[in-house]
């Protein structure tokens, strides 16, 4: 059988998810990227095609040309429309292209929420190139959320505080991305919450989630996250039904939403599994075969009733970011530990001797570090006590 994934750049996903995943379920894999040598470096006992990943067009021609597919698969933000409308095309399971364009395009996403009752944000939509004067007319909100329509990772994404403030933003963001729409929404307050779901179009599992703590405004970094294995039954039900009316329940699914007063609002929705090596976390964290089943998904497999997870579980990421520009001069590497049974697994992102500058997003990620344990006082006592001895250090 051959799973067609499309990509752009290679990630730990792919890396150390999917295609591991795929090889135990003894599936020919063709990738299919418009970067064919960053992922030919990254595995080179992969099939990689050079193709126009970005429309679903050039991928339909790619794979009538070679050979037949049995299924189509992406954990791409930028992808999932592509992959459900070429899947679809080829009569295999897929995701709703409907969803899928609803969930990445954040004007979309709240204008279907409100249609269909399911939750109504104050939003407003900028086009490409437009002048921000047009928004001076508008009620806006203040404070407000800036974004762009299709951004991913918090890139771009800042908290406004007035009119001018709004303007400026906006025209800064327009020079970095002159082809992207913006969107302006009302700022929704409470904890920050993920919900991760995992569906085959019949029986959707929930496999918790994470707390997740920001960067102080106006940036939206993700700089810490703790499982949540359970979160409390109305939030949970409050989240489905939105993500319900979006059409979204096949296959994994990231949902980022906030909860004040016992109320819960999406933020956004990811319909790919969790990225930034969350995902390893959950499949290591519940012992289950979480990229394998997902794959089967989009092979057309049911999943089981019960996927047997643990329960008995804790866990903590956390993220060390760089606070200016500049080279990393100093830091840990590779490091794979056990103290007072947590697990520690630290991964560097950047090289020593990499510049970079700043950027107000993950990838201002230095590295990652993530903790698993079942008692979480234990993991958080843990993991204090080794970000405490480390050092990163970054030159001008």
């Amino acid at each position: 059988m051959r799973l067609y994934l499309l990509a752009l750049n290679p990630t730990d996903s792919v890396t150390e998810g999917f295609l591991p995943a795929a090889a135990r379920l003894g599936l020919a894999v063709t990738v299919l990227t418009d970067l064919p040598d960053p992922h030919l470096r990254t595995y080179p006992d992969i099939e990689v095609l050079e193709c126009d990943v970005r429309d679903f067009r050039a991928v339909i021609t790619r794979i009538s040309t070679h050979h037949r597919p049995d299924a189509v698969f992406t954990n791409s933000d930028h992808l999932q429309t592509q992959a459900a409308l070429v899947a679809e095309y080829f009569g295999l399971p897929a995701k709703d292209w409907r969803a899928t364009l609803r969930a990445k395009d954040k004007a979309h996403l709240r204008r279907h929420l409100s249609v269909t009752g399911a939750d109504t944000v104050w939003s407003a939509e900028l086009p490409a190139g437009e002048d921000p004067s047009a928004l001076a007319g508008l009620a806006v909100p203040y404070p407000c959320v800036l974004k762009p329509r299709e951004g991913v990772a918090s890139e771009d994404v800042v908290l406004v505080h007035d009119g001018e403030e709004l303007r400026l933003r906006c025209k800064e963001i327009q020079v970095r991305r002159p082809e992207a729409a913006l969107v302006v929404e009302e700022f929704l307050a409470g904890e920050l919450y993920t919900l991760e779901t995992l569906g085959d179009g019949h029986i959707r599992h929930v496999l918790g989630g994470f707390h997740t703590e920001l960067s102080p405004p106006p940036y939206f970094i993700e700089e810490r996250l703790t499982f949540v294995p359970a979160h409390p039954e109305a939030v949970v039900e409050q989240v489905l039904a939105q993500l319900d009316a979006l059409g979204v329940g096949f296959g994994a699914c990231h949902t980022e939403f906030v909860v004040h007063d016992g109320r819960a609002r999406i933020i956004e929705v990811n319909y790919r599994a969790i990225g930034d090596q969350c995902d390893l976390l959950l499949a290591q964290l519940l012992d289950i075969p979480l990229f394998e089943h997902i794959l089967r998904t989009h092979l057309g497999e049911p999943l089981p009733a019960d996927l047997g997870a643990r329960t008995d579980v804790a866990a903590r990421l956390e993220y060390p970011c760089a606070e200016s520009a500049g080279t990393l001069v100093s830091a840990p590497g590779v490091l794979d530990l056990d103290i007072d049974g947590v697990k520690l697994t630290y991964r560097p992102l950047r090289d020593i001797g990499e510049r970079h500058e700043l950027h107000h997003t993950n990838r201002d990620y230095l590295g990652v570090l993530r903790a698993t344990g079942t008692d979480q006082a234990t993991v958080d006592r843990v993991v204090a006590d080794f970000l405490a001895v480390q050092r990163w250090e970054m030159a001008p």
